[in-house]
């Protein structure tokens, strides 16, 4: 028997997709879990359902964002205070400092990522760099500023017991210093949250990926930038927590209520 014609064959053919067409979509809304009916279908404002669904899509953005934060922060801080030291016995070096720390906090983030791009490359040592150098004003001006309100009298104790320069350093000044520089480093570390944000424009990735990716559909995903931020929000809350409570054991004289 000869095939039907083309002709023929198009009105079976359009019957079939007519007939199929309804169940192919149920199928198709059944494996996304976002037909109109659900929470994720309507796009309202958090969609639980959907989050618990879809739990996995949140944890690897959210490693890398730690990542990110951590790292950074870290690199921000060993500069910072080795410039801090380095300042100390040499105030001279302190304006020239401040200001080259101050111009690179100025400069717009996602500009900062570009203009390392052909540098570093994308990927997450461009990220760490251009957070390190915004990390580099807070964590240095409060480091600074610790040193130099060390009291007189605990430095002129420590010359009594025989301290060098270097020992006095360590032992009296950088310990006293410890809870300005705490503090600088919890500014910063939260900072640092919300600008790694921006690290997707240097192929990084992190949170800011599902809330950049949440704004590229036709229709805003409002649960993904909920979670997004929320969960950018919560690391900033823990991260500032576990600094506050090394503060208290890096400076436990700081607990001492005057009698």
């Amino acid at each position: 028997m000869a095939p039907p014609s083309g002709r023929a064959a198009d009105p079976m053919l359009a019957g079939a997709v007519t007939i199929l067409s309804p169940l192919i979509a149920q199928v198709e809304i059944r494996e996304a879990g976002q037909g109109p009916t659900t929470c994720a279908g309507r796009n309202d404002g958090f969609c639980g359902q959907y989050v618990l669904d879809n739990i996995d899509d949140y944890v690897r953005p959210t490693i890398d964002h730690l990542e990110l934060v951590v790292l950074s922060v870290l690199l921000g801080f060993v500069v910072a205070i080795a410039l801090a030291v380095l300042s100390h016995g040499r105030r001279w070096l302190i304006p020239p400092l401040v200001g080259v720390t101050g111009v690179l906090y100025t400069i717009p983030s996602i500009a900062l990522f570009m203009l390392l791009l052909p540098i570093t490359g994308r990927g997450t040592e461009t990220a760490v760099i251009a957070l390190a150098l915004y990390n580099l004003q807070i964590i240095y001006r409060n480091a600074n500023s610790g040193l130099a309100n060390v009291p007189a009298a605990a430095k002129d104790a420590g010359r009594g017991m025989g301290m060098t320069k270097r020992q006095l350093l360590w032992r009296v000044e950088l310990p006293l210093a410890t809870p300005e520089i705490i503090a600088g480093l919890r500014i910063a570390t939260v900072s640092t949250v919300a600008i790694a944000t921006l690290a997707i424009f240097a192929g990084a990735g992190g949170l800011g990926e599902i809330i950049y990716n949440a704004g590229l559909q036709r229709d805003v995903f409002k649960t993904n930038i909920v979670m997004g931020s929320g969960l950018a929000i919560l690391m900033a809350i823990a991260l500032d927590g576990l600094l506050v409570l090394s503060q208290r054991f890096a400076a436990p004289w700081r607990r001492l209520q005057p009698a």
